[in-house]
């Protein structure tokens, strides 16, 4: 049996001696814990290096390679000079080794997990492998070494840097103690601790040692990444208590219930081997790793659940001068009587840098996957965005795109009319320094689910099983980013669709293209949405009209369902307040999982825009990537992020209309107004059955309902729902709420 023993300047508490079997062979390993004593570390080593076939050192300072320059240690090469008998190892080699391939599984494991994360490792000179395998994926990394070996109230944040402190603090740290150094005056320890809690809670993910880990507590603890070592049950217990939602462990426990460091491993594998550490090649650690798969990384979750935690980006902005007269300190000027105040205040806030306007936090898929995020707002109304050049509105939008990788988001979308300016956010994505969305996807997506929702709560159109829905609709803006998606979903269910559009040789090639796929629809074209808007069932505005009247409200059928897409809206609340007998709904809102916590954006709790709700699907995913981009959404796009939000928890949130939300009493409501009205014309069409056409008869006096019904078949299903994958749901209850 060979004898292992490991000297640690680490804690006696922690001793132990157990006999085990590796590679074959028999062992004995006992620990000894100095308390950071190094003399009597060294009287261990000179008792035991006549007894045990191998000693490691533990919790010493290991040689470091910064940049091309090796850095020694004087304290640890004194213990490994006074080790003359037998091989003695602190496991340096082993553990680089290890650190990179659990760094690069994680990241491949869990989808880019470390992309644009906010690393804090407290030693960079121990761990400059593990800085340069995270440089790889995020530039968000910050170095504590000057705070804790020289006391500096200062963090270094990139490698060059750390590389030159490495060169420039060489010959005090070689000579410094193994432990930590700090400042002896109290008030300049006061301030370092309370920069180190500060990067700490900044940081998604901290790089450390156990025992300089447990120095911090819930508040700087709570949601972070833990990279570190020699993980225990007590020590993972204690991690869990501190709110850490994952711990990379750099140790493979290979020792069924013992938790031994890097060091006793690699003395294992050295007496397995009968060679000296020198004589150890990289080839004979990748034959033992790859082979053994009890060596493998561990990634722990010490609440006992998988948890995945994302950060994303959302830019917002004003949609038009109300907005000015919530926000302080301007509010202030909207109390004057002039109304050139404001309008000097709306194109001044056009040119306001980017600021963060809420924090999201609480988003948490029914996976487990969890999500925080910023809302940022450049200052532009759609006023403003549109009088100035593409170029104008693309700088904001790229200093909003810096600020958010500053954050640490790993994905930013854009919102309201920063997602139509120029080509649609290519040029943004171009130049970003993160992956961008426009969430156009999921905003034609959850139009139809809302305008299935709402065809299927009026009642008023039939629905059978199989089959086409007996009804006609319109999508105005056809020929649009969400608008020829949006015709795209209709045509798989409706059996007349009608599009509208003035881009002519769009509109044609578009119905071409749908009925490649659609042979049998029946589909009609217009340039305006005057033609047959009367015998309309539903209605989907898509259009980027910015106040123009799209359509005439006062022709509408009674019980039509209007799906307002557009933002700003194509129909006004005076529009929409002509004709209570149609339901009029804006489209795209969806109510995230979780406990969600935002400052308001206009929607009710837990609810967003189906572009923001995109943004955060892929954050939930882990899918850092441009999604959505340019004018013309992929109709595969559309059915993936569907279904992705299905899988993370995403719900059509309750209908809302200019008003606010729509609860059953009012779809009621407008239910019964339709039909009452239906009833008080549908008598003139009968009585001019037999009657012969005169010139000033109108061309129809009454909408068409003979093959209408009045209510829903009992055992209809809606296919509007299954055609693009919206689930059946019960009616709302009265506070909003669907389930």
């Amino acid at each position: 049996m060979k004898r292992i023993v490991s000297i640690s300047l680490g804690p006696s508490r922690e001793n132990y001696e157990f006999d085990t079997e590796f590679l074959g062979q028999k062992f004995n390993i006992k620990r000894f814990g100095t308390n950071n004593d190094e003399k009597k570390a060294e009287e261990l080593i000179l008792k035991w290096q006549h007894e045990a076939d191998v000693i490691g050192l533990g919790m010493v300072r290991d040689h470091n390679i910064v940049g091309t320059k090796k850095y020694i240690q004087k304290s640890t090469e004194h213990l490994e000079k006074l080790v003359t008998k037998i091989p003695v190892t602190t496991g340096a080699n082993l553990r680089t080794i290890v650190q990179e391939w659990v760094l690069r599984d994680v990241q491949a494991r869990l989808g880019g997990y470390f992309n644009n994360a906010r690393v804090l490792i407290l030693s960079g000179m121990t761990n400059y492998k593990v800085a340069t395998v995270l440089s790889e994926f995020t530039e968000n990394i910050s170095f504590a070494d000057p705070i804790l070996q020289m006391g500096i109230p200062k963090l270094i944040t990139n490698m060059h840097a750390l590389e030159l402190y490495a060169r420039g603090s060489d010959s005090w740290t070689k000579h410094a103690p193994s432990k930590d150094i700090v400042p002896s005056m109290v008030p300049l320890q006061k301030w370092n601790k309370f920069i180190l809690k500060k990067a700490m809670q900044k940081a998604s993910v901290v790089v450390a040692p156990f025992n300089q880990i447990e120095k911090y507590g819930l508040e700087e603890l709570a949601g972070k990444t833990i990279l570190t070592s020699t993980v225990s049950d007590e020590r993972l217990r204690f991690l869990g208590a501190q709110g850490v939602n994952m711990v990379i462990d750099g140790s493979p426990q290979v020792f069924e219930g013992k938790t031994v460091g890097l060091n006793v491993l690699d003395a294992v594998i050295i007496a397995a081997l009968d060679k000296g550490p020198e004589a150890i090649t990289n080839d004979n650690y990748l034959e033992i790793l790859s082979t053994h798969h009890e060596l493998e990384p561990r990634i722990l979750y010490p609440s006992g659940e998988k948890r995945r935690f994302s950060r994303f980006a959302f830019v917002i902005h004003p949609l038009s001068q109300e907005y000015f007269k919530k926000v302080k300190p301007v509010e202030i000027l909207s109390k004057l009587p002039s109304n050139a105040v404001m309008n000097a205040l709306e194109k001044a806030m056009a040119y306001a840098p980017p600021f963060i306007y809420s924090e999201v936090k609480g988003i948490r898929s029914p996976t487990g996957a969890e999500a925080e995020g910023w809302l940022i707002s450049v200052g532009g109304t759609p006023k403003e965005i549109m009088s100035h050049s593409p170029e104008f509105t693309y700088r904001r939008l790229l200093a909003a795109a810096k600020m958010a990788k500053k954050l640490g988001a790993q994905i930013m979308g854009l919102g309201a009319f920063t997602k139509v300016v120029g080509d649609a956010g290519i040029t943004v994505a171009k130049r970003a320094p993160l992956p961008i969305t426009t969430g156009n996807s999921y905003s034609a997506s959850g139009a139809i689910w809302a305008a299935a929702d709402a065809v299927r709560r009026m009642g008023l159109v039939q629905l059978e099983e199989g089959k086409r829905i007996k009804g006609k609709a319109m999508v105005v803006g056809a020929t649009g980013a969400i608008g020829s998606v949006c015709a795209r979903l209709l045509a798989k269910v409706i059996g007349e669709l009608h599009m509208v559009s003035p881009e002519t040789g769009k509109l044609l090639a578009l119905k071409d293209s749908i009925l490649m796929e659609d042979p049998e629809l029946i589909i009609h074209l217009s340039s305006f949405a005057g033609k047959d808007l009367e015998d309309m069932d539903m209605i989907v505005t898509a259009t980027s009209g910015a106040g123009k009247k799209i359509l005439d409200i006062m022709k509408v059928k009674p019980g039509c369902v209007i799906t307002d897409v557009a933002r700003p809206l194509d129909l006004p609340p005076e529009e929409v307040a002509k004709r209570p007998d149609v339901l009029v709904i804006e489209s795209g809102e969806i109510e995230l999982p979780g406990d969600v916590h935002m400052k308001n954006i206009g929607l009710p709790k837990k609810v967003a825009y189906a572009c923001l709700a995109e943004t955060i699907v892929l954050a939930l995913e882990g899918r850092f990537e441009n999604f959505t981009l340019g004018r013309n959404i992929e109709w595969e796009k559309v059915r993936e992020i569907y279904k992705l939000g299905i899988k993370h928890g995403m719900k059509l949130a309750a209908i809302s209309g200019v008003n606010g939300v729509y609860s059953d009493e009012d779809i009621t409501r407008v239910r019964d107004l339709a039909i009452e009205k239906r009833k008080a014309t549908a008598p003139k069409v009968v009585e001019q059955k037999n009657a012969a056409p005169t010139a000033e008869a109108p061309r129809s006096v009454a909408p068409k309902v003979a093959t209408t019904k009045t209510t829903a078949p009992k055992t209809a299903t809606s296919q509007v729902a299954k055609k693009v994958a919206a689930p059946k749901k019960k009616p709302a209850k009265d506070n909003g709420e669907t389930k």
